[in-house]
């Protein structure tokens, strides 16, 4: 009697464990859908990664311990600021412009002046500019871990982030970005805003890498749809969207890099198409004869900006991949290129060669990543991986870049 009891309950433990084991893993079941992203290596990394091969699985480990952080990392939300934006509703987003401070001439400091290159603490009082980067960054993270690994927590969370921000109807961020990057004293918020909302890049790969997971629904994804689809046609309609439209800077190309993923993501292709060709025809007006981005060059920290606008003009080649639209081997009627201006930016990323521009405070090489990995694939830079193996030194194996390249 006793051991057909204690058999019963070995056998009801086992089943309980075995529902926790499914609970614990999700196995994504469809393709994701990325755009920036290559499917293709992503597959590649991920056999490396189960066949336990390096670099790809020190790369996945640091992954799992990225996203064991990200973890901890919200639910935040637009509503968690303590000012209030100009329409009186906190569910609209709102930053102030970072390079702007209080004129000490004036009593009350207003109108703020500008102070190229160094940011106003003040800025970090507006919380929705910091914690947006965090969580589409947190998005990215966990939408990768889960990819790799399949453990179920990491889409949990991307999924619960994602709600949060915004679709649910007591947090969530209106889609549109009036008031970003204002300048006290002088406006509410200016095109430059847009800037802020870069790192939605991110975050759109970030939900494709969700597909197939029992924690992302097709109510969440179609939720997600239509808040873009609302996001895209706010910017394209808007007076502050049509302002960023017409910089001439990097900020011009990053509104393109941004409008692109997100007419991918709403299915908007031929929308994504007339993009690439704006954006070719930005670069051909934003570069110069030697590869250079002249507007770039006046700032003063300009080796980072020149990079900026480079990673803005890859990132859209990345996606025009998706549309048959080879961008990496345009030239424009001028001459100008990606690969030009690679080439003439190169020597001063990689170290090779010391900047001679304005540059007041040290570059950070690790934004050079990314720029380094495209020029090793499509414009046969020989010495580009090593490079970042040199600027990376001892991290150079757990670097994430070696399951995306």
């Amino acid at each position: 009697m006793i051991n057909k009891l204690f058999l019963t309950t070995l056998l009801a433990l086992m089943a309980v464990c075995a529902g926790a084991a499914d609970a614990a893993t999700d196995p994504p079941a469809e393709q994701p859908q990325v755009f920036v992203l290559n499917l293709k290596r992503l597959a590649a990394s991920k056999a490396a990664v189960n066949a336990k091969q390096e670099p790809a699985l020190a790369a996945f480990n640091q992954l799992i311990r990225d996203a064991d952080k990200a973890l901890k990392f919200g639910p935040v939300s637009v509503m968690e600021k303590k000012n209030q934006p100009p329409s009186g509703d906190k569910h609209d987003y709102m930053s102030l412009a970072p390079y702007h401070w209080p004129d000490p001439s004036k009593p009350d400091g207003l109108p703020y002046i500008r102070k190229d290159g160094q940011t106003n603490p003040e800025v970090k009082e507006y919380k929705d500019k910091e914690y947006l980067p965090g969580l589409c960054e947190s998005v990215y993270t966990l939408g990768l871990a889960y990819y790799f690994s399949g453990e179920k927590l990491y889409a949990d969370h991307a999924a619960k982030l994602l709600r949060v921000w915004f679709l649910d109807t007591a947090t969530r961020m209106n889609p549109h970005l009036n008031y970003g990057q204002a300048i006290k004293g002088v406006n509410t918020g200016r095109g430059s805003g847009l800037i802020d909302t870069r790192h939605f890049i991110k975050l759109i790969d970030g939900i494709g890498l969700l597909n197939g997971s029992s924690s992302w629904k097709q109510a969440d994804l179609d939720g997600m749809k239509e808040w873009f689809t609302s996001f895209l046609q706010w910017m394209q309609t808007s007076k502050v969207g049509m302002n960023e439209l017409n910089a001439p800077n990097n900020h011009g190309a990053w509104y393109d890099a941004q409008r692109l993923s997100i007419a991918m993501f709403v299915d908007s292709t031929a929308l994504a198409k007339r993009i690439v060709q704006n954006a070719q025809a930005r670069l051909d007006k934003q570069m110069d004869d030697a590869g250079k981005f002249p507007l770039e060059l006046e700032r003063t920290i300009s080796l980072h900006y020149t990079a900026f606008v480079l990673e803005a003009f890859f990132n859209i080649a990345r996606v025009a991949d998706k549309l048959g639209m080879n961008m990496w081997s345009f030239e424009s009627p001028s001459g100008k290129s990606l690969k030009k201006a690679f080439e003439a930016t190169q020597p001063y990323i990689s170290g090779a060669k010391k900047w001679d521009g304005q540059q007041i405070k040290p570059y950070e090489f690790d934004e050079s990543y990314f720029l380094l990995m495209e020029g090793a694939e499509h414009f046969n830079c020989r010495n580009c991986r090593q490079d970042v193996k040199n600027l990376a030194g001892n991290d150079a194996p757990r670097l994430r870049i070696n399951l995306l390249y």
